[in-house]
């Protein structure tokens, strides 16, 4: 049971890759190589990245390879953003079953039930402990996949995140063993004698009060409390204090409540989507999800400093929740609208979990979207860091 992780940024991949291998020297290859390899890179590489996946794979003897692209990568104590660069786990798993498989949208539209999603992913769900899973954001519908799947796999752990790139091409790319894909997702089911342990971290604050949605159609929330959801809006900003309403410009989102039944709902209780414009016709705001008349709305700002606590509290919640047990590897998604932008110094996400959790072989990248589970029941996220640990049973 093994797993070693590197990072290295440089203009040539050929280069990195180089330096890769020589930073995971130690990993044990006298049973032929990884069992599993997962690679993040620096959408920089876009156009070399048939032959990079492939000599990565096979400069670690990989039998199984999953991953994705990235406006930056994350590994051991480093988060690269902007700059070329790759990022690689490679993990030795006795006793893992590990299967991986391709989806398109027109093909996750087929899937129905539960049977159909265990024939086309060759699974059974008594077989799996966890999901991990990078989708491209423009040719599939994320969120229909972690209905579906959840549906079929009920309990287990979906984790991973939506690949990011040049946000002007608007086009990602998922690998899966030597193959490249613009469009669609890598699912990776894993089993066996080890369980996958999740962090998900939100980055907003909530602002105001707790409002009631009375009128919805689409994208669109039309009024709150019966009266229109810009008026709403603008009076919560003008009960902020000065300093807040200052933060809040530019900063403003919306956090739809997870569970309804909640007495109180506090920071981590709410799905955060982008607040993307006003319809000034009616007073209707514009969000980046599907309400319904009847849910649970509070404002949000985009806060480093709650970003901060509220990813430490949960690191300390789940060192004391391992115990004796040590996280074999661990994945960060991070949402590419944290980082140095955010909290205005690079690492944060990755140092927070070093700095809790220890030295744990990690790899990761940042993504426009970041999937993962709150409660039983998986998410898109936005503004999140969401953490996988594999953690070896016992």
């Amino acid at each position: 049971m093994t797993a070693a992780a590197a990072i290295v940024a440089d203009p040539d991949w050929r280069e990195a890759l180089d330096a890769l291998i020589h930073r995971l020297r130690l990993f044990p290859r006298a049973d032929g190589g990884a069992d599993l390899a997962i690679l993040f890179a620096s959408s920089a590489y876009a156009a070399e990245f048939p032959s990079l996946v492939a000599a990565v794979r096979d400069a670690v003897g990989a039998r199984l390879l999953v991953g994705c692209s990235g406006q930056g990568v994350i590994g051991p104590g480093e988060e690269i953003e902007g700059d070329p660069a790759l990022a690689l786990l490679v993990l030795a798993l006795p006793g893992a079953t590990l299967r991986a498989s391709h989806l398109t949208q027109d093909e996750l539209e087929r899937l129905g039930g539960a049977l159909v999603w265990h024939r086309f992913t060759g699974v059974a769900p008594d077989a799996l402990r966890g999901w991990l899973i990078w989708a491209d954001p423009y040719t599939l519908d994320a969120d229909h996949l972690l209905a579906s799947l959840s549906a079929a796999y009920p309990g287990i752990p979906l984790v991973g995140g939506l690949a990011s790139g040049n946000p002007l091409r608007q086009t990602t790319h998922v690998f899966l063993d030597d193959r490249v894909f613009d469009r669609g997702a890598v699912l990776l089911a894993v089993g066996g004698p080890y369980r996958m342990k999740t962090v998900v971290s939100q980055g907003a604050a909530p602002i105001g009060r707790p409002w009631t949605i009375t009128g919805a159609q689409g994208n669109l929330v039309e009024t709150i409390g019966q009266r229109p959801a810009y008026d709403v809006l603008i009076e919560t900003l003008r009960g902020l204090p000065p300093r807040l309403q200052a933060r809040a410009r530019g900063n403003l989102l919306v956090g739809l409540a997870i569970d309804e039944r909640r007495e109180e709902l506090r920071r981590g209780d709410f799905l955060i989507r982008n607040l993307i414009g006003v319809i000034p016709e009616t007073g209707a705001l514009a969000v980046g999800a599907i309400p319904r008349v009847g849910q649970t709305l509070q404002f949000q700002v985009r806060d480093p400093a709650a970003a901060a606590e509220d990813l430490n509290d949960l690191l300390d919640r789940t060192k004391a929740d391992l115990g004796q047990l040590r996280p074999l590897a661990a994945l960060l998604c991070s949402c590419n609208g944290r980082g140095i932008g955010m909290f205005g110094r690079p690492h944060h996400d990755v140092k927070a979990v070093e700095d809790h959790l220890g030295p744990i072989p990690l790899a990761g990248v940042f993504c426009n979207g970041e999937i993962g589970p709150v409660g039983t029941q998986p998410y898109v996220h936005g503004f999140t860091a969401s953490l996988a640990l594999l953690v070896p049973d016992g």
